[in-house]
């Protein structure tokens, strides 16, 4: 069985792969805020995103859709009414730390017009600064 390391918060601030540029499809949605996203968040962002696009192209399976964020945090937590001193807690969930310029999401075989009523249907959805990019 797999258990998981509590470690504490510590994400590196060096990204081995550049995230502010397309690398696979034609449309993109980059933050441009900081912020947190967690697990429960981005599946339900997700889920929202498939329905969306199914509803733009009368469900037909031609589209592209990635996610490129990866949850790289864990957060932990104690019960309220632990006494202090006790350890750290344990794993509640996981989360991702977003900085601007991160690409979220990216999407091919959409037309510029569908993109953008997904962008401003998504736009209302998350807590974060979104923008488009080509």
């Amino acid at each position: 069985m797999f258990k998981e390391r509590k470690t504490h918060n510590k994400y590196s601030l060096k990204i081995k792969q550049p995230n502010h540029t397309l690398k696979y499809g034609r449309f993109g949605i980059k933050s441009i805020s900081f912020g947190r996203v967690t697990e429960r968040q981005l599946n339900a962002l997700r889920w929202v995103i498939l329905k969306k696009l199914k509803l733009l192209i009368n469900n037909k399976k031609n589209f592209r859709f990635w996610t490129l964020l990866t949850m790289d945090l864990t957060l932990t937590k104690f019960n309220v009414e632990s006494r202090m001193g006790k350890g750290k807690g344990s794993i509640y969930t996981h989360a991702s730390y977003i900085r601007p310029g991160m690409v979220l999401f990216e999407f091919d075989n959409l037309t510029e017009q569908q993109m953008r009523s997904l962008f401003n249907y998504i736009f209302k959805k998350i807590s974060l600064q979104i923008k488009l990019i080509n």
